[in-house]
Order: structure tokens, then C-alpha cells, then sequence
């Protein structure tokens, strides 16, 4: 039996493949084209809760893509609110990557920035399917690490006219605000309440990390023809805020069942408001073709995504090839015979 290796890519070496704003979202919606054409399988995320669900979790996601990428992969990230007080990020991750075929370790590599940037893109690529395409004004919540992808991708697609960010800390707003506005060239708002932040814009995002449900973002807000996308850990809507949808988008319906764990939409869940019956469509049925996404102006939108184990796998067997071709990271042995 042959030596095997595997490639490891720290985050550093992740950081260095200076990975372009179209690479991410090439490599992501890929993942959900391919999910799309049936050609994946997942596995809903499980929890791990080491002490307390308020202090942090940390979740294990699952899957597989079939050809033309290949790898079963499983990914492993915390999110714990508290890390700002020891100079850490609230999310860290690892994703691992294997050869479906054996089960043979391929790949394992940091997953933060993977994490971060495959949620920027999915909501970008929700934006792409699922906005008016003259959108112009943003409205976000949230600071945490996927919050700044969110903004940069949907401008990428958009270039808009006014962006509005707002979180809870105003330190954590204040220094969000002053790299997007450095990173994109233009003047972000930095506001100091919710209603300001997301009232008549076009794309609203909340992607806040609160301890408990609480209806912060009220559905009077919402103008006619919005893309509402919330996907904070807790919810933070109103119970009606479904009633004025005229389409409910998600990224993958086995984890829109009732009895699990937090979400935008748990309470809308478990109480009957959204269901199988309801929800129009996944995205990656969209990306595929399988289904139309927006189809007029008057339409207002609700993407829901909780994260898929695709796009890490996706966004990991891009980041992997890049590597390669560069030849940056390292080859670690994993057994000897």
C-alpha cells in the first residue's frame, strides 16, 4: 500500500490565492447548480453545544457532489458571540474533503474565510436570481464575518447607489462601515438603528448572531418588490412577515422542517406559516433552470438560506485546484502503508 498525503491549506495560504470576487461566485454557484440537477446529497447540519447555546455552538455540515468536483466533504465551524473580547473571530471552521469513492482523506483545510465567503455568495447569488435588477439601495444588519462578503458580492452585482449597514455593538458597525467603504470605493452609511437600515430599501439582509428570537426587523419595512433575506442564527421577525411574500426561496428543504433548531424562519416553521406547500422553489432548482426566480417588479421575495455543506465543498475544490496550479500549502502524510 502507497503512501498517502493530503493537502492542507492554512488560512494563510487560503489568503494568499488572493481568490477574485468571480471565482467565489463561480465556484458556489456551480454547488447549487450541480445540487439543482440532483447530482448532491445533504445531510442536516447537527449542533454541538458545548456549554451553553447563548455563549456558542458548533455545527457539523455534510455532503456530497457528484462529478464534475467529486468530494464528499464535512465541515465543522463554532459560532460563539463572545470571541470580540479575546481578539478572536465569532466563527471558525475546518472543512475536510474525501474521495467518495474510498473514503480516503483528501484535503483539510481552514474553513473561515471558505465560510465567510460562500454565504456572501449565496446571498449574492440570491440577489442575482431573486432581485429587481435595478436595485439600489441595500439595507444590512449584522457585522460578523459572512456580513461583509454579503455587502461586497451584492455590490459586485449591483454597484448600488446607497448602502446601509447597522449592528449592535457601535464599535463592530463603525470599523464594518470603514472597510466596505475602502474595500468598494464608495460611501457606506453607517446607521444606528434597524428601521433606518432596511426601511424602502430593495435587498434587505439580516445577519445578526442574537441570543434569543426577538421581532427586530418589522414587516412594514418591507416596500413592495423587496428581496428580504434574513438568515441570522435566531429570529428576528415578525410571525406576519411571511403573509406579504409572494415567493419563499430556499437553499435546501430538509432543513425547513418543523421541531429543529433556530433559524429566521423557525417560528414560521413550527407554527404552520411556511411549509413544503409554500416554499416555491430551492435555489439550486433555479440556478439549474428547474424553476424561474423573479418574473416581475411588483413581486416581493424572501430567500431563506441556512448554509449549505455544498458550497464549502464547492468553494474548497475551487480553492484546492488554485492551490495546486500556484503551488501553495503543504502535503501532510496520513499514513505510511
Amino acid at each position: 500500500m502507497s503512501k498517502i498525503y493530503i493537502d492542507y491549506l492554512s488560512g494563510a495560504d487560503i489568503e494568499a490565492l488572493q481568490l477574485t470576487d468571480q471565482e467565489i461566485l463561480d465556484a458556489v454557484e456551480e454547488g447549487l447548480r450541480l445540487q439543482g440537477l440532483g447530482k448532491t446529497r445533504i445531510w442536516p447540519r447537527e449542533h454541538l453545544i458545548p456549554k451553553d447555546f447563548s455563549i456558542g455552538v458548533m455545527n457539523v455540515l455534510r455532503g456530497y457532489i457528484d462529478e464534475p468536483i467529486n468530494y464528499s466533504g464535512v465541515k465543522i465551524v463554532s459560532d460563539f458571540v463572545g470571541n470580540y473580547k479575546y481578539g478572536l473571530k465569532s466563527e471558525m471552521a475546518l472543512l475536510n474533503l474525501f474521495d467518495p469513492d474510498t473514503g480516503k482523506p483528501m484535503a483539510v483545510m481552514d474553513a473561515a474565510a471558505i465560510t465567510d465567503m460562500r454565504t456572501g455568495a449565496v446571498t449574492a447569488l440570491g440577489a442575482k436570481y431573486l432581485a429587481r435588477k435595478n436595485s439600489k439601495i441595500l439595507g444590512h444588519i449584522g457585522a460578523r464575518g459572512t456580513s461583509y462578503w454579503n455587502v461586497r458580492l451584492l455590490n459586485y452585482f449591483f454597484d448600488f447607489e446607497e448602502i446601509r449597514v447597522h449592528s449592535r455593538r457601535p464599535e463592530s458597525r463603525e470599523a464594518f462601515g470603514e472597510r466596505l467603504s475602502k474595500d468598494l470605493g464608495k460611501e457606506v452609511k453607517v446607521m444606528d438603528n434597524w428601521k433606518d437600515t432596511l426601511e424602502g430599501a430593495d435587498i434587505l439582509v439580516e445577519a445578526t448572531r442574537m441570543p434569543k428570537p426577538e421581532p427586530l426587523f418589522k414587516t412594514e419595512w418591507v416596500k413592495k418588490g423587496a428581496l428580504a433575506m434574513p438568515y441570522g442564527v435566531m429570529s428576528s421577525l415578525e410571525l406576519d412577515f411571511t403573509d406579504i411574500m409572494d415567493m419563499i426561496v430556499v437553499d435546501d428543504l430538509s432543513q425547513c422542517q418543523k421541531g429543529q433548531r433556530g433559524g429566521a424562519l423557525r417560528a414560521h416553521i413550527d407554527c404552520g406559516k411556511v411549509s413544503n406547500e409554500n416554499i416555491y422553489a430551492e435555489m439550486g432548482e433555479i440556478v439549474a433552470g428547474k424553476k424561474v426566480g423573479r418574473t416581475s417588479d411588483d413581486q416581493t421575495i424572501l430567500f431563506w438560506h441556512r448554509g449549505l455543506s455544498l458550497s464549502d465543498i464547492a468553494l474548497g475544490d475551487a480553492i484546492l485546484k488554485k492551490a495546486k496550479k500556484l503551488g501553495i500549502g503543504q502535503k501532510l502524510l496520513y499514513a505510511n502503508s
